[in-house]
């Protein structure tokens, strides 16, 4: 596996697999990777002759008060579970290679769809995972790319990243990725304690009863009040629970596929988590 941070050395490569008709997928990480990331990688093995994984904790997506300094870096195990998954290239570009210029141009995401939801509590975020991403597509090239549905709002401005821009890169969602109790893997789960842990799949459980409960017929707005006060009553801080379309987070539409969102705070971790309904 190579384990590249010169991008001529990485472009190198990636001309002699292009050279030999060889379609490559890239699955973008910002490290501290877990099951649910090493999904995505076999994923895109499945699909494509090379996988490339990125492993790069992007300054440009969070925000004054967040996490950046602090987040989870394990480059070495990284590393090592990306070639158990069978990664042909870890692509680890510093700072300077992924934003050369002290006055870079940037993405900004469409209003209706960057603003809300996860948008709302973290402005810039999404224009920040935006030109990333973008910046990663120009420099791997690939031909698929894939990201998990866990960050649903985040597939969606991809999706529309590329399909606003013409590139030509096929953007596969997948499934989100389940501890055995229902909480969706993530690398902020380590921030929890145990006792938090242990409440934490109560988001999932929660988001399930409320789709059973839409399912039945029930009211939304009833269904969502009781939903927050269960999640305030185990301890968790609500930021959103939403009811949304499923193609483009506007309101839901009959007939028309829907996704259920939440987003809250259990101690120090803000967790988010989804689940398609029709």
């Amino acid at each position: 596996m190579h384990r590249l941070t010169d991008l001529d050395a990485m472009r190198a490569v990636l001309s002699h697999w292009q050279a030999c008709s060889e379609h490559v997928a890239l699955v973008p990480t910002m490290g501290n990777l877990h099951v649910g990331h090493l999904a995505l990688i076999k994923a895109a093995r499945q699909r494509s002759d090379r996988v490339v994984a990125s492993v790069f904790v992007n300054p440009t997506q969070f925000g004054p008060d967040e996490d950046f300094a602090s987040y989870p870096r394990t480059l070495d195990d990284d590393i090592a579970a990306l070639a158990e998954a069978g990664c042909d290239l870890v692509w680890m570009p510093s700072v300077k290679t992924m934003y050369p210029l002290a006055e870079r141009f940037s993405i900004a995401v469409p209003a209706q769809l960057a603003n809300q939801l996860c948008g709302e509590f973290r402005p810039g975020h999404f224009d920040g995972v935006a030109s990333v991403v973008l910046r990663l597509f120009n420099q791997v090239r690939p031909r698929l790319a894939v990201f998990g549905e866990k960050d649903f709002q985040q597939l969606l401005v991809i999706r529309r990243l590329v399909a606003d821009l013409a590139l030509d890169i096929d953007i596969v969602g997948w499934p989100t990725q389940r501890e055995a109790d229902g909480l969706a893997m993530s690398s902020r789960n380590q921030y929890l304690t145990p006792e938090q842990r242990r409440v934490a799949p109560s988001l999932f459980q929660t988001l399930t009863q409320t789709a059973e409960g839409l399912a039945a017929g029930n009211d939304w707005k009833a269904l969502e009040g009781q939903a927050r006060d269960k999640l305030e009553e185990a301890g968790f801080r609500p930021q959103y629970l939403a009811l949304r379309c499923a193609e483009d987070l506007g309101d839901p539409k009959p007939g028309r596929p829907q996704r259920l969102l939440a987003a809250a705070w259990l101690g120090k971790a803000r967790l988010i988590d989804n689940i398609g309904l029709g």
